[in-house]
């Protein structure tokens, strides 16, 4: 079990690496509508997101299941796993909201100025702090 918590923090890490970073590339990329810029933000997003982001979502999330199943008697009856729970969700919501952004600057069809990008951008902060909270603390 400890094999598998250590790759689950590990690809954690990688997510949220990527969760972090795709958001700042839209703040600056929000300010490059075309040209060489354009183009080589669109390739730096498309790659983080699908070559980084996405495989390491699905093993954050499969390897949790799989931590899940094997302590579910314990874990079900515990508030701040569901709490926790609702949190990675949200989170799985946010990435694939990120991936229809790397679509839309894709496309030219972006709408949303840096300054919407420099709050977009703190969510997933926010988020990782409660899930730590919840995770070490176990409030209820």
């Amino acid at each position: 079990m400890l094999w598998i918590k250590a790759f689950h923090i590990v690809f954690m890490v990688a997510w949220f690496a990527g969760l972090f970073y795709l958001p700042r590339i839209f703040v600056y990329h929000a300010g490059h509508a075309d040209g060489p810029v354009h183009d080589q933000f669109c390739v730096m997003e498309r790659k983080l997101y699908r070559l980084i982001m996405t495989p390491a979502m699905v093993l954050t999330v499969g390897l949790g299941l799989w931590l899940a199943a094997l302590e579910w008697a314990y874990l079900k009856g515990m508030g701040w796993f569901w709490v926790k729970l609702a949190l990675v969700a949200a989170l799985v919501v946010y990435h694939l909201h990120a991936g229809r952004v790397v679509a839309d600057f894709a496309r030219g069809a972006n709408t949303r100025s840096h300054r919407f990008y420099r709050f977009y951008n703190e969510a997933p902060t926010l988020v990782l702090i409660a899930v730590v909270v919840l995770v070490v603390i176990r409030p209820f």
